[in-house]
C-alpha cells in the first residue's frame, strides 16, 4: 500500500493542529515540514498522522511505557514556549526525536535529553538521516535535566509530571521559559514558567491531557 505522507501531513496540520488554536506560522510550518512517519515505529508508520499517542517503548520495572505525543497537544505546547530563532532549547524526554526535530526548525540549537538508550539511538539516527543537525541527543536521567550545557532559553517536557525538580529550574537562563503539563488526565494543566530577575513565576495556560513522563511522579504516601 502506497501512503502519501505529504498529503497526510497537510491534513494533520489543517484538521488537528489548526483546530486547537495553533496559529503561529513558524510552528505550523515546522509541523508541515518534519516527517512524523520517520520518527514513528515501523509497524505504526501508516498511522503516524492519526490524532493519537504512539507507544514507542513498553513499560519496564518501576518505569511506565513511553509514548510519542499526539500532534495537536504537542503543537500547543510548542506554541506556548514562543521559541525564537536564536534560542537554545532543552527537550526533556526526547523519545524518538520527533519533537526535537520540530524544535530544531524553530530554535538555534536543541539538546534532546533521553534516558532510554534504545530511544536515544533511534532519535540520533533519525535526526541525522533527516538533516536536523542543530539537534543533539544526550542520554541521562530526565529528572536531572542536562546541566552540562545550561543555561537554556527554553525547556520543554514531553510528558505530564507531578512536579518539576528545582535542579531543572536552575538550568533556565534569565528570561527563559519552561513549558510543562502538570497533573493527570483532563484536570492536568499546561503551565509556563518564566525566569525574571532570578525568580521563577508560573502561569497556567490551558487544560491538556497527555501521557505521563516517567521519573516525575510523586511517590504514593500512606495515609492513616
Amino acid at each position: 500500500m502506497n501512503v502519501n505522507f505529504t498529503q497526510l501531513r497537510q491534513k494533520m496540520v489543517d484538521n488537528q493542529i489548526r483546530t486547537v488554536d495553533v496559529t503561529h506560522l513558524p510552528v505550523l510550518a515546522a509541523f508541515l515540514d518534519v516527517p512524523r512517519e520517520a520518527f514513528t515505529p515501523q509497524e505504526e508508520q501508516a498511522l503516524a498522522y492519526l490524532d493519537k499517542n504512539v507507544q514507542t517503548a513498553a513499560a519496564k520495572a518501576h518505569m511506565g511505557a513511553r509514548y510519542m505525543m499526539a500532534p495537536a497537544p504537542l503543537a500547543k505546547l510548542v506554541q506556548l514556549a514562543e521559541i525564537e530563532k536564536e534560542d537554545f532549547v532543552l527537550d526533556i524526554g526526547a523519545n524518538t526525536g520527533y519533537c526535537a526535530a520540530i524544535l530544531s526548525q524553530l530554535a538555534g540549537s536543541v539538546i534532546a535529553l533521553e534516558s532510554d538508550e534504545k530511544l536515544a539511538k533511534t532519535a540520533t539516527g533519525q535526526l541525522a538521516a533527516n538533516g536536523y543537525d542543530n539537534a543533539v541527543v544526550v542520554t541521562g536521567a530526565l529528572e536531572a535535566g542536562y546541566g552540562a550545557q545550561a543555561p537554556y532559553d527554553v525547556i520543554l517536557f514531553e510528558g505530564a509530571v507531578d512536579f518539576v525538580p528545582e535542579e531543572i529550574f536552575g538550568q533556565l537562563r534569565e528570561g527563559g521559559r519552561l513549558v510543562v503539563v502538570e497533573g493527570h488526565g483532563n484536570a492536568a494543566e499546561a503551565c509556563l514558567y518564566v525566569c525574571e530577575d532570578g525568580v521563577v513565576s508560573r502561569r497556567c495556560a490551558f487544560n491538556l491531557s497527555i501521557k505521563p513522563l516517567p521519573g516525575f511522579q510523586k511517590a504514593e504516601e500512606f495515609i492513616f
